[in-house]
């Protein structure tokens, strides 16, 4: 059990996902320390050195692992995140995966009984339920206003003319390119997290532009175990962006228009402080509500406060076992479940039954 007043983590990539999302979450996280950064690139090299003076560089994860650490965060290629999360286990280290843990459902439970036999923590990093987006319809859904909600639509829909060249962009399978698996696990999670189990799934999952071989437009149709449904779509190609997020019910609706910015805000450099979080204040949601006679009443709702920095809070109580991990692996083994029947559903052109339910954990 880590006792130290210092937690030591290693960084496992320097692309976007560590430089821009988990290094300055790390780093703002009181009772944890970025020790070290691991990444064969040589310009990344440099500017890991840079960013973080005093933090060891390695170019492979077998030299980082010779030296003992509390945390191993993998933010690699996705292929990669099974493997070297199995590596760190071994290496006696707990574990922050990004999405998607795994390429199967099968390959997330595998990772999850690992995890469970070592003793050791796996924590997915979903770091998209504490969107300001996201928190803001659950707040509302919660209380009730809407009546009994029976559709939740998401999307993160983008528009780029040309592919991203990588393994994002590759055709192999075994790449996890594409959106399915990529923005899709952040909706997945989300839907999940607010409808409740998912019963069955239908969706499209197509290539659109003639240059790129991975899916880049997906649409997901989730059917929830309370009789509600999940409209969600991950799209490279799409023009219109908004609404982020709109939520029907049988005495009325919101509708959320622009995305939360703790992203866009994490690009610029900026290290989260005390007033992270807070949106611009004609970033309201819409809440409009109908009386038993059908008229409506439409206010503007502020948004939530978004909190990204909440994940590694509260990954750093869970190694110290002050509380519990913040998702769990249960969770990322149910989004994996829906997303292989979306691929499924998408090949056959059928609806897929899950049986049981792909349904949440609790961690509280």
């Amino acid at each position: 059990m880590p006792s130290t007043d210092q937690l030591s983590v290693l960084l496992v990539g320097y692309g976007l996902a560590g430089r821009v999302f988990h290094a300055p979450l790390i780093r703002a996280t009181p009772g944890l320390a970025l020790t070290a950064v691991v990444t064969s690139n040589p310009e990344r090299s440099i500017q890991a050195r840079e960013a973080h003076p005093g933090v060891a560089v390695f170019s492979d994860l077998d030299a980082a692992l010779s030296t003992p650490v509390d945390l191993v965060v993998i933010a690699t290629a996705n292929v990669t995140h099974l493997p070297y999360a199995m590596q760190a286990l071994a290496a006696g280290s707990s574990v922050v995966v990004d999405k998607p843990v795994a390429g199967t459902a099968a390959e997330a439970q595998a990772l999850a009984d690992a995890a469970h036999d070592s003793g050791l923590l796996v924590i997915p990093f979903q770091n998209r339920r504490w969107d300001s987006d996201f928190l803001t319809a659950q707040r509302i859904f919660e209380s009730g206003v809407l009546g009994m909600v029976h559709r939740f639509e998401s999307r993160i829909d983008r528009m780029r003319v040309v592919p991203k060249p990588g393994w994002r962009g590759s055709a192999d399978p075994a790449d996890l390119g594409g959106m399915l698996y990529d923005l899709g696990s952040h909706l997945v999670d989300q839907a999940l997290a607010l409808m409740g189990p998912a019963v069955s799934v239908c969706a499209t999952v197509r290539s659109v532009r003639p240059t790129d071989p991975t899916d880049d437009d997906v649409v997901l149709l989730i059917t929830h175990d309370s009789g509600g449904v999940s409209v969600l779509s991950a799209s490279q190609v799409a023009a219109f962006a908004d609404p982020r997020m709109t939520l029907l019910g049988t005495r009325g609706g919101l509708r959320i228009h622009q995305a939360d910015s703790q992203e866009d805000i994490l690009r610029t450099g900026v290290i989260p402080d005390e007033d992270w979080g807070v949106e611009p204040v004609d970033h309201a949601a819409v809440l409009r509500t109908f009386d038993d006679h059908s008229a409506p009443t439409e206010t503007r709702v502020p948004l939530e406060r978004g909190r990204w920095p909440e994940f590694y809070r509260r990954v750093e109580q869970a190694l110290r076992r002050e509380g519990p991990p913040p998702v769990l692996m249960e969770d990322a083994v149910a989004t994996v479940r829906v997303l292989d029947a979306a691929r499924t559903s998408g090949t056959l052109r059928t609806t897929v039954t899950l049986d049981p339910p792909a349904g949440h954990g609790s961690t509280t």
